[in-house]
């Protein structure tokens, strides 16, 4: 295993690392004014939500390695204390690259990437209309981590208003994960997009409690054939099918259809497990305890 040691390698190469390694992260889409009202919109993926009451986002505009300079964006929120922040998706991920040219002070990004300003209702700051939430916020605080190239600015500030696209919302008013389409960042060039096969749920342990891979039994736990993710699922079960929850499984039409299938592979314990795992796979946990639990 290579081990790195951020105190012998160079901070750019430590940079790659890092930005390859923490990843995917989410882009904060940063409008902001200058003392005289001149607009500014450049993106940062050193950002993340970090609390709802208060909302609080932070994101850090880090000092140039090359030179130990700052961006035009932290300059402006220094002298102004506000911010808009857009999230990204994937209709304008290259105009929001483009608006991250290093321009000189003054330059209107928004005419650069062919972005429409929005006026904001509570801050300065003009929202990015293509974005599909965006966000008017103040900023509570700014804290540096380092005066050395590399180093980050910590903004840390508070949604004021909130303005989502209602194209993006389902039948529920929530925020729908395939309409949104978000991107995110990852290391050197790539991205990646949060939409079609890229998407998938996990339960969250909220409601039960599961009894945890350790409580599987052996010939499942130790399987040539289900994997981590596999037994995950399993684990986050509160218990073993029982005896009687089987037999009522078995009256049932799928679990007619599934024993059918099994008596196909009686004795090959791999095939069964490659059963459980399909199942498992499509999220029908129930069906894959019956499949791994009839002969054992």
């Amino acid at each position: 295993m290579l081990t790195v040691n951020p105190a012998t390698i160079k901070t750019s190469d430590l940079h790659a690392y890092m930005l390859a390694a923490i990843a995917p992260r989410p882009i904060a889409f940063a409008s902001t004014v200058d003392a005289a009202g001149k607009p500014n919109l450049s993106p940062f993926s050193f950002f993340n939500a970090f609390g709802s009451k208060p909302p609080v986002l932070v994101f850090s505009p880090a000092r140039r390695v090359r030179d130990n300079t700052t961006k035009h964006t932290l300059q402006n929120v220094l002298a102004t204390k506000e911010v808009v922040i857009n999230v990204v998706n994937y209709a304008m991920v290259q105009q929001q690259s483009l608006a991250s040219t290093e321009y000189e002070a003054g330059v209107n990004e928004f005419i650069k990437a062919g972005l429409t300003p929005v006026a904001s209702e509570l801050v300065k700051p003009f929202r990015v209309k293509e974005s599909p939430v965006q966000m008017e916020c103040k900023v509570l605080d700014v804290i540096e981590t380092g005066n050395q190239g590399g180093a980050g600015n910590l903004i840390v500030c508070e949604i004021m208003l909130m303005h989502i696209n209602e194209t993006i919302l389902d039948v529920n008013q929530k925020i729908d994960p395939y309409k949104i389409d978000l991107v995110a960042r990852l290391g050197g060039d790539w991205y990646c997009r949060a939409s079609g096969n890229a998407l998938f749920e996990v339960a969250k342990p909220l409601t039960t409690k599961g009894m945890g891979i350790d409580q599987l039994p052996e010939q499942i736990r130790n399987s040539q054939i289900l994997t981590g993710n596999d037994l995950g699922k399993l684990g986050n079960t509160e218990h073993i099918p029982t005896t009687d929850e089987i037999k009522m499984f078995e009256q049932e039409n799928e679990g007619i259809l599934l024993k059918q299938q099994l008596q196909q592979v009686a004795g090959n314990k791999d095939a069964q497990h490659r059963m459980a795992q399909s199942l498992l796979q499509n999220g029908k946990v129930k069906q894959a305890w019956f499949v791994l639990m009839m002969h054992n």
